[in-house]
């Protein structure tokens, strides 16, 4: 059996990784126009849980990359919420 730590620490790095060319992107050309703020608002409340139920089961992977994850998420929806403004 292939061990579990290994397979939950391997998803939480592809899934947090996943966010940083977005992330990347939206800070370097501020542009917001394709990101939905509902989605992100949605979203970064879920990850903020999941953070939590990770912390409350000591589930490492979890809190980890939840805890990257929320903070990616927060650049991108505050991104969102200070150019989205502009017309």
């Amino acid at each position: 059996m292939p061990d579990t730590n290994f397979i939950g620490y391997l998803a939480a790095a592809l899934t947090t990784c996943s966010f940083v060319p977005q992330a990347w992107h939206t800070f370097r050309t501020r542009d917001v126009s394709g990101i939905s703020l509902g989605m992100y608002l949605v979203f970064t409340l879920g990850v903020a849980l999941w953070l939590a139920y990770g912390l409350l089961l000591a589930a490492w992977p979890i809190v980890i990359a939840n805890a990257i994850t929320l903070a990616l998420a927060l650049a991108i929806l505050t991104m969102k919420l200070r150019f989205g403004r502009r017309v």
